[in-house]
């Protein structure tokens, strides 16, 4: 009886509506996480999905619809809100919730721009001695092509905005290059990000994902993870969004840790810093550890996807203390904890992704998958009726396996893997197998 009235009391004092802001794996990750706290009362997720629905009521408001986040947020008495998306963040959703009184987890539009421009970033590092690939900015076709004749190849045209993470074109000749600069800057295939364009020399080495919880002063570094973009095994096919994820990396060691630190992490928050812009929120690093060391191929202003799906389920630490102490710039006060555990995710996406798929297939096999309790579903582009899962976007699910090391964490996502169907189904077999990608 003594623990219920305590319990009870904690929770008087303490707990607190959280609405989270997204619809896809990664938000799944965080309300899963949310979740466990003892601080979360009532959870919300607007749009959300099929699985996050399980664990939270969703609103049906679109991620990027400020005005109406901000009124749910008063509606349903919100506490503090997530936003995990780069639109919303791109667009100045935190800043709106701010005005508006709302407590808000993220960075300001203004800090949010080191992903939203590329140009913005490259400028930024360059001005600011931050190692990263060799860069020229365009924002007229004609000249960025005539650039292109003078070059060594392979290199990288990049869309300058948000472009859901295809907006980087690796060209193997200048034809290619031609056709990506044509296509974005021409054919306007990206739309508002292609106004400009970043071409940029091709850096050849191991690409590895690092978050960083920030206050703008003091950067706590999340366990290191690695990506496979490319939608077939062996890093064939097209760019997408993220197959599939590991962590720990088997290739970022604690002194390559040291030297990024030295180099790059502290280094970019104090650029941050003497720009005028107090970063509060997840700092991304995508980095490429090349023989001339580690540089910087991009900065995210949010949580990645999928990697947050393998860095979440190691997390110790109470993620909503973590929130609120970067919110209130106290995050040299928390110790953020995390377990030794290896993680895989494998993405289950729908046949034809990146380009043409269909939506409205079944889902079976969740439940059956979850029984292990070393797995985790976490659900990217599904919605649920009638107590059914279905797909509804070109990644679907995000099978993450706990292991006490990459090779059984990978081992036992396959077998879950193989418990799920639905029409069409497409997963890369590789991943968590190279020790680089």
């Amino acid at each position: 009886m003594l623990n219920a009235v305590k319990f009870y009391f904690v929770n008087w004092r303490s707990t607190m509506n959280i609405l989270v802001v997204g619809s896809g794996g990664r938000e799944h990750a965080i309300v899963w996480t949310i979740a466990q706290s003892m601080k979360a009362n009532k959870i919300y997720c607007a749009p959300g999905n099929g699985g996050i629905a399980d664990i939270a009521e969703c609103l049906p408001i679109n991620a990027t619809d400020i005005e109406g986040v901000v009124q749910a947020a008063k509606d349903y008495k919100i506490d503090l809100v997530v936003v995990a998306p780069d639109d919303p963040l791109a667009k100045g959703m935190v800043d709106a919730m701010t005005k508006a009184g709302i407590r808000a987890f993220g960075p300001t539009a203004e800090a949010a721009r080191i992903e939203a421009s590329k140009a913005f970033s490259k400028e930024f590092m360059e001005k600011y001695g931050i190692p990263t690939a060799n860069y020229a900015l365009f924002s007229e076709s004609d000249e960025a092509l005539e650039y292109l004749k003078k070059q060594k190849y392979p290199l990288v045209v990049k869309a300058d905005g948000l472009a859901l993470g295809k907006g980087v074109i690796i060209c193997k000749n200048q034809k290619e290059a031609e056709d990506a600069v044509n296509s974005i800057m021409i054919e306007n295939n990206f739309g508002e990000a292609g106004k400009q364009v970043v071409i940029e020399e091709f850096l050849t080495g191991t690409e590895v994902s690092i978050l960083s919880f920030t206050d703008g002063k003091t950067l706590s570094i999340m366990p290191a993870s690695q990506d496979h973009k490319r939608a077939m095994d062996d890093d064939k096919g097209l760019n997408t969004g993220g197959m599939g994820t590991f962590s720990p990396s088997r290739v970022y060691t604690p002194e390559l840790a040291q030297i990024c630190m030295e180099n790059i992490y502290l280094p970019t928050i104090n650029a941050l810093n003497r720009e005028g812009i107090t970063f509060k929120g997840i700092l991304y690093f995508g980095l490429i550890l090349t023989d001339e060391g580690p540089k910087v191929l991009e900065y995210n202003a949010r949580f990645g996807d999928p990697e947050t799906q393998v860095v979440l389920p190691t997390l110790e630490t109470d993620l909503v203390d973590i929130f609120e102490a970067v919110i209130d710039g106290t995050l040299d006060k928390i110790n953020i904890e995390w377990s030794d555990a290896a993680c895989v995710c494998v993405i289950m996406a729908s046949g034809g992704y990146p380009e043409n798929y269909k939506k409205g297939y079944e889902i079976k096999g969740i439940e059956q998958a979850e029984l292990d309790s070393n797995i985790i579903v976490f659900h990217a582009g599904t919605k649920k009726e009638n107590g059914k899962y279905y797909t509804n976007g070109g990644r679907v699910l995000g099978v993450t396996a706990i292991g006490k090391d990459l090779k059984h964490a990978r081992e036992r996502a396959y077998k879950a893997v193989e418990k799920i169907q639905f029409q069409d189904a497409h997963y890369r077999k590789d991943i968590g197998v190279k020790s680089y990608i």
